[in-house]
């Protein structure tokens, strides 16, 4: 089964830049969509960005277009988040997870059943 764990958090000032990593461990990452999630207090998890599983294909959260980028490594089994120009609003615990159908790129948290630890991050105004 494939673990995902979640890097690169941490506290920026906004119109800063922030790159996290999901890193996997476990068989046939590369069979995977993976999407980025985040949960802000007192929010529900949002999805923010998909990937399928070639990389070709993404899907953004229309608040981040223009502003995140997804992009993955299938040679390191790691997939990335570039966050740009951040805002106070993106404060949040963001977290990655694979989906079953490798050619995914809209997804919401109700298509998964377990999460990782997650990674912090905050934007100061």
């Amino acid at each position: 089964q494939l673990k995902l764990v979640e890097s690169g958090g941490g506290l920026v000032q906004a119109g800063g830049s922030l790159r996290l990593s999901c890193a996997a461990s476990g068989p046939r990452f590369s069979y995977y969509a993976i999407g980025w999630f985040r949960q802000a207090p007192g929010k529900e998890r949002e999805f923010v960005a998909g990937s399928s599983w070639s990389g070709m294909r993404t899907h953004y959260l229309d608040s981040v277009e223009g502003r995140f980028t997804i992009s993955r490594d299938n040679v390191k089994d790691t997939v990335y988040l570039q966050m740009n120009s951040l805002k106070p609003e993106d404060t949040a615990v963001y977290y990655c997870n694979a989906h079953t159908d490798p050619d995914r790129v809209a997804m919401a948290p109700a298509d998964f059943d377990s999460w990782g630890q997650g990674t912090q991050v905050t934007v100061s105004s």
